[in-house]
């Protein structure tokens, strides 16, 4: 049987007050942030409330709805996990094996895990942009990027998020199931979760879809972007779906469905020792993002598509499931906003981001000595430089560099110099026996000195 989140019940079909104030609170901070559309979906484990707003793409008029999907981006990922994972359990593979025994493609990385492709912790570098990965097959793909030369870190070592460790994980979906990742997430996942499939780059979608949007911040005008997405990246950021949809596959991981086995779900949600995901999140499990609040680690993932801003949170021990979607990257501080004011209304305290992007006081900056230089993470460039006032600043491949604010402990955050705000970055590192900078991790990326500034 489909599984389908819970319904009101018809006596409380009239919206509940909860409801009406988080209509009202996602239609006020979508103005405020400039947001076209948006939705919510709270599960309770009894109940959903679900919220909409606004226009799912500005060219058309076409409004937002609760069944609109929206570009994911990298919450596609958990799902290709939940499908390696899955297989696992089947005893069709080993997540502790090398993936180079399914995938001749990856003998450059011969020692990499199934599981350290989950938990980014393979040491692979993050791949090609998207334009020079559709040039490509996945095969040659895998074969150019993932190589000893490139090599982050020992396998099982460390943390860098990889698009390409997914490329492989969803290469490995094929060969085991002989089907295409879009007909095995949507044959084993989907369809069970009662979720119509949609994919970046569908010519003839089978369910309303939504734009993703740029906003121009001088007039507030939003303009559709484009998705460019490579076809052989779709394991790691091709999924469209809407928050119900998300809050479905969010009950599942935390084992409230019957589409993952509980012993599956759990460990997905085991934390990996050797992750340590620095901005991105707490922690990191087997395709999974996890994010501690008080005395609790709740689980998810965020994703960005172009002009999208999605996130999916879930929480083992109490069953709630929270998640959200967006079309306009706007939408980040819109999530950040309207999770903040759960606790307040709904009695849900939900960790938006990481517990360390909430850290008291680290100190006033102090940006490491020997930090300038060049760092690689495959074919892109990292470059550390001192900005106008002397303080560092970071370009990547050769972008427009933005001020980083450092701190005594290593961890440094990025300045957006437009609106002065601080996001978490990530941190340097030094090696431990010469007691050099000799790394960086930023937004969960590694990238490794080559030379020095």
């Amino acid at each position: 049987m489909p599984y389908t989140i819970p319904a009101a019940p018809a006596a409380s079909r009239t919206p509940s007050p909860l409801h009406r104030e988080l209509q009202h609170r996602l239609d006020a901070l979508a103005r405020t942030h400039r947001v076209p559309g948006a939705q919510l979906a709270l599960d309770t484990g009894t109940d959903v409330l679900s919220v909409h707003t606004g226009t799912a793409d500005t060219a058309t008029g076409a409004p937002f709805t609760a069944d609109t999907a929206v570009p994911l981006g990298s919450l596609t990922k958990p799902y290709t996990a939940a499908l390696v994972m899955l297989l696992a359990d089947d005893g069709d593979l080993d997540p502790d094996e090398p993936a180079a025994a399914h995938l001749p493609e990856l003998s450059g990385t011969p020692e990499v895990t199934v599981r350290q492709l989950l938990s980014h912790t393979g040491g692979l570098p993050t791949g090609w942009d998207s334009d020079t990965a559709a040039t490509s097959t996945a095969a040659r793909y895998l074969a150019a990027v993932c190589t000893a030369r490139d090599a982050l870190f020992a396998p099982g070592t460390d943390f860098s998020y990889s698009n390409a460790g997914y490329v492989a994980a969803g290469r490995l979906v094929e060969a085991v199931t002989g089907m295409p990742w879009t007909e095995a997430v949507g044959t084993l996942l989907l369809e069970p979760l009662g979720v119509i499939p949609a994919f970046t780059g569908d010519s003839a979608p089978t369910r309303p879809v939504a734009a993703g949007h740029a906003v121009n911040t001088a007039t507030g005008q939003a303009l559709p972007a484009r998705q460019n997405l490579a076809p052989l990246e779709a394991p790691a950021g091709a999924l469209l779906a809407s928050a119900r949809d998300l809050a479905a596959f969010g009950a599942a991981l935390i084992g409230r469905a019957d589409l993952l086995p509980p012993a599956v779900a759990k460990e997905m949600r085991r934390a990996e020792t050797a992750a340590r995901p620095g901005a991105l999140a707490d922690g990191w499990g087997a395709g999974v993002a996890l994010y501690q609040r008080d005395d609790r680690v709740w689980c998810g993932h965020d994703g960005n598509a172009q002009g999208t801003s999605c996130h999916l949170r879930a929480d083992p021990e109490s069953g709630v499931v929270v998640a959200f979607t967006g079309n306009s990257a706007g939408a980040t501080a819109l999530w950040r906003d309207l999770a903040g004011e759960l606790d307040r209304l709904a009695g849900v305290r939900v960790p938006a981001v990481p517990a360390g992007a909430r850290s008291a006081d680290r100190g006033r900056p102090v940006a490491p000595p020997d930090c300038m230089g060049t760092y690689r993470n495959g074919a892109m460039t990292y470059r550390v430089a001192p900005g106008p006032d002397g303080s560092p600043a970071l370009s990547v491949d050769g972008d427009l560099p933005i001020p980083l604010v450092c701190y005594a402990d290593l961890s440094c955050d990025l300045l957006d110099p437009d609106t002065g705000r601080v996001e978490p970055g990530g941190r340097f590192h030094r090696d431990p026996a010469s007691g050099r900078v000799d790394r960086v991790q930023i937004s969960g990326r590694m990238a490794c000195r080559v030379a020095d500034g």
